[in-house]
């Protein structure tokens, strides 16, 4: 029988993550939900001991799937786990719960409302550096500018998808993005973006939800490097969508 929903987490070197409990975290949400679940995390080549302690983790409860990938970021990682997962719904979430998972409860009253897709946004950054929050603030300008999207945040990892949708959208990415091995951190600035100006081509609904947030500092981000790897991934979606790369209209 296939589960409600699926969480998908994209891992790389979480070491630090798991040793404060953060899988015990989500563990303890699926546990109490009134729903059933599937665990699926991705191993994105990690070089510390995130894959073993997932490993044994997967051992004892049965509802988690570890995936191992070689390193390729976080973007195929996600895909990778919305092509292994079964759920109704498929949650996006990051293991070191920056957005508790406890979250997902108000974006699943959105998907019963009728939404496609329901994420979460990150209201003024609390906590995060002043860098983080001039760089947030300027891709909300150069989105709106290049690709006319409507919303706050694009980029809180806390996304959730009915099936149908999520098959649609990850099905063209997967074409216009094919497995790569990667070096270092990657963050895959544009992929989010990515993912909703195509959602919103195809004509689904997205509902962008409030939710609570606590910055952690990763490993993955990098300011000046992801500033212009983000505004260059922006132009590349834009040049994608007038050269019929995505074959929707």
């Amino acid at each position: 029988m296939k589960p409600y929903l699926s969480v998908v987490i994209s891992a790389w070197n979480e070491n630090e993550n798991l040793s404060k409990r953060a899988l015990d975290k989500v563990l303890g949400y699926l546990h109490q939900a009134d729903f059933s679940w599937e665990l699926v995390i991705v191993n994105d080549g990690s070089d510390d001991d995130t894959g073993e302690i997932i490993a044994k983790a997967a051992k004892k409860e049965k509802g988690i799937k570890l995936v191992n990938n070689p390193h390729m970021g976080k973007a195929q990682g996600l895909m990778t786990g919305v092509f292994q997962s079964s759920g109704e719904v498929i949650l996006f979430s990051d293991m070191d719960q920056a957005t508790p998972i406890a979250e997902f409860d108000n974006l699943r009253k959105c998907l019963n409302e009728g939404y496609d897709i329901a994420i979460g946004s990150r209201s003024g950054r609390k906590g995060a550096p002043l860098y983080r929050q001039v760089l947030a603030f300027g891709m909300v300008a150069m989105r709106w500018v290049v690709l006319r999207l409507p919303f706050r945040d694009t980029q809180c990892g806390f996304k959730a998808f009915k099936r149908p949708a999520a098959e649609k959208i990850f099905v063209v990415l997967s074409k216009i993005h094919p497995p790569l091995v990667v070096e270092g951190g990657a963050v895959n600035p544009g992929f989010d973006v990515e993912i909703l100006y195509l959602a919103r081509k195809m004509g689904l609904k997205i509902a962008e939800v409030q939710v609570s947030w606590q910055y952690e500092n990763s490993q993955r981000v990098r300011f000046i490097k992801d500033a212009i790897a983000g505004v260059n991934e922006l132009l590349l979606v834009r040049w994608r969508a007038l050269t019929g790369a995505y074959g929707v209209k």
